[in-house]
């Protein structure tokens, strides 16, 4: 039992029983869990050994989960602003006066116009119920503002739909049979611990790893090779691959022209990039170019499998969406996909049969069609003054799910937009984070030990269901209670405002996913071929594989994979000359976590990565206080001189509450608004700085 699990002074009463359970956190694994309670009180949570892909096995952050329910400073009651914005001081008030004062809020705002509203959420939790489900429905029937979420994987996304026809791929259990691995812009031991489980299964039967990644991650130490090339230029190594696979003849010419689409103009682009070319733009050799394209070429011609598991830090900079489009290429190129061990995997959610109308109910906004605010230029929004382009001025936010003032990019901003004296917050959290100290009114939210929810996966290809394995903690009600009671303070009447969180469960994936199934052992896994494309039927328009996609030319934009430079490139601003990535810190998960004393006394404190190359001549040692700095803002934190940062760029580990950094800021003080070439996403990898020594 944690130090934070509530102590009782007798012994207990009742026999332990165990509640199956779902991770509910922004990670690929989706782990299902065994939850065991004694006396009411949950006392472990360990993964479902029953589970094939959680195999008994938790992340040491979610292992933690009780810690993180019963933290002493875990929000149990409603609490109203008495403060100044940003002051954090509040007091307690009960439900219905916090319902009734948000309910009069919102309707007075939407009398003039509903689209001022703005809710604001993204993936604190993954779960279809306490996520979208209810939310999207009060938004809906409100005419509130949409929000176009953006943040974590939107570009991607998009580069996998253009290419691949959805969020689709090799299935992760079939790694463990590859022959060649190359993990893509993935710290996989951080953030994908049982997709490495698979990997080390593959590197015992022979198979060779190698990693790609600007940082010498915790994973790419563990591999045969490790190619440190510059942040945004993975697209331009791609095609570099593509040159040396043309040239040398390592093609499956036969897939090409059976279940391929647009190859003679890819053919043309990638021949010229040479491998010379390419490891100028890199950063790395050219025989780190030919040697990799060998290994990948070589091996798929003698019928080995080959495969590649991207993730989504790659995708984060200007060209982004190009560069999963360049990589998405190349399996078909090579006809990986034949086999089932074979191919690409960035997501797999293409998979997942959601029932999105029905669970939110778009007939609900009768006709209309509201303005869609993305979430990654929030700072900016959130100082627009109204106008015939924009709409109104934003005058209420609705946060849930998320921790904007900490995760939102160009945070100098953010902070300034909701420091606003006349922008109503509403706040649903479990702990008083940095978005917290803005609110108007601060709730309370229930944790994952504490809801129905039902899950899908964007790692492996099962359904999973949550359910509660103990009482909501003191006032703490679910996300789709507060919906449901603030729609009745509303005048809403109709009946979806008043389904049931177990009813909603079953209306995600309706007769898609056998629910008894859930019910009987916590995991459905849904019907997808071992090897989908072995005979091509991509879901593209075409049915193949589309290295030219004519939906992209349609809208002005090239359509075959180009290398898009970053907007700030390393070496190309005198002022700031480092490139900086903020990969997340092991024991964080966005901003989540950093609050559990455990994890964080593991992390340490916020710092930066810099090659000895960089450090030495700016006077910086290891451990010295340093300030980050571009014209954005500045940051200061500790300095680590280590391998695990390449020459020419530092490695701000994220994501830190602003409130527990030294002066009150974190990383995304340094990032930008502006928006990769696909899905309107964030830029968070594209960013230029300096490091002094403070």
């Amino acid at each position: 039992m944690h130090s934070d699990t509530p102590a009782t002074s007798h012994p207990p009463t009742t026999a332990p029983t165990q509640i199956l359970g779902a991770c509910p956190h922004d990670c690929p694994d989706t782990c299902s869990m065994l939850v065991t309670v004694q006396d009411g009180i949950a006392i472990k949570v360990q993964g479902n050994p029953d589970h094939p892909a959680t195999n008994g096995a938790l992340c040491t952050k979610v292992s933690r989960y009780t810690e993180r329910t019963y933290h002493p400073e875990r929000l149990l009651h409603p609490l109203k602003r008495v403060g100044p914005k940003g002051s954090g001081q509040f007091e307690r008030v009960g439900w219905d006066q916090a319902l009734s004062d948000i309910a009069n809020k919102l309707q007075t705002i939407a009398a003039r116009d509903p689209q001022a509203i703005q809710p604001y959420s993204y993936a604190g939790t993954m779960g279809r119920v306490q996520g979208e489900g209810m939310a999207a429905r009060f938004f809906n029937k409100l005419g509130a503002a949409r929000l176009d979420r953006t943040i974590c994987a939107s570009a991607g996304a998009e580069a996998l739909t253009f290419t691949l026809g959805n969020k689709v791929g090799t299935k992760v259990e079939f790694f463990a049979e590859a022959k060649l691995i190359l993990i893509w812009g993935s710290n996989s031991i951080a953030s994908n611990v049982h997709f490495w489980r698979h990997v080390q299964t593959a590197k015992r039967n022979g198979a060779r790893i190698i990693c790609i990644d600007p940082r010498r991650s915790e994973t790419a130490e563990k591999c045969h090779q490790h190619i440190a090339l510059l942040p945004g230029t993975d697209a331009a190594l791609a095609l570099g691959l593509m040159h040396e696979l043309i040239t040398h003849d390592w093609l499956d010419h036969d897939y090409i022209a059976r279940h391929t689409l647009g190859w003679e103009g890819l053919r043309e682009r990638a021949l010229q990039w040479t491998p010379e070319r390419t490891a100028e733009v890199c950063g790395i050799t050219a025989d780190e170019v030919r040697a990799l394209a060998r290994e990948y070429g070589e091996m798929a011609r003698a019928g080995e499998p080959v495969a590649i598991r991207m993730n989504y830090g790659l995708q984060r900079v200007r060209g982004g969406g190009n560069a999963v489009r360049a990589i998405a290429c190349l399996p078909a190129l090579v006809g990986a996909w034949r086999h089932r061990a074979g191919g690409v995997l960035l997501s797999s959610s293409g998979y997942v049969p959601t029932q999105t109308m029905a669970l939110e109910r778009p007939e609900l906004l009768a006709g209309r069609t509201p303005r869609t605010i993305n979430m990654s230029t929030i700072g900016d929004d959130l100082l627009r003054p109204a106008s015939a382009e924009f709409g109104p001025a934003i005058e209420a936010l609705i946060v849930y799910n998320s921790n904007p003032v900490a995760v939102a990019p160009e945070s100098a901003k953010v902070v300034q937009g909701f420091a606003r004296e006349d922008l109503f917050t509403v706040v649903l959290e479990h702990f008083q984070t940095d978005t917290a100290d803005y609110a108007d009114y601060l709730l309370p939210a229930t944790t994952q030990l504490e809801h129905w929810d039902v899950h899908s996966s964007y790692g492996h290809t099962d359904i999973l269901l949550n359910r509660p394995s103990i009482a909501p903690l003191g006032e703490a009600r679910t996300n789709t209670q507060f919906f449901r009671d603030l729609a009745q303070r509303m005048g809403y009447t109709e009946d979806v405002f008043s389904e049931s969180d177990e009813s909603l469960c079953r209306t995600a994936f309706g007769d898609k996913v056998d629910f008894g199934l859930l019910l009987s052992q916590g995991y459905a896994p849904l019907p997808v071929p071992d090897a989908p494309f072995a005979d091509g039927g991509f879901p593209t328009p075409s049915g193949k594989c589309e290295f030219f996609s004519a939906r992209l030319a349609a809208r002005g934009d090239d359509g075959l994979p180009d290398h898009l430079p970053n907007y700030e490139p390393a070496g190309a601003d005198p002022a700031y000359p480092l490139a900086m990535i903020s990969p997340p810190a092991r024991n964080f998960l966005n901003s989540t976590f950093v609050n559990v004393k455990s994890l964080r006394d593991i992390e340490g404190e916020p710092l930066v990565e810099l090659h000895a190359a960089d450090a030495i001549p700016r006077g910086i040692a290891d451990g010295d206080e340093v300030t980050v700095f571009n014209a954005r803002g500045s940051h200061r934190c500790k300095a680590r001189v280590s391998a695990r940062a390449r020459p020419g760029v530092v490695n701000g580990l994220g994501i830190w509450w602003r409130k527990l950094g030294r002066d009150g800021t974190n990383v995304n003080e340094l990032t930008s608004q502006r928006l990769t070439d696909m899905g309107r996403a964030p830029t968070f990898y594209d960013c230029a700085v300096e490091v002094k020594k403070s």
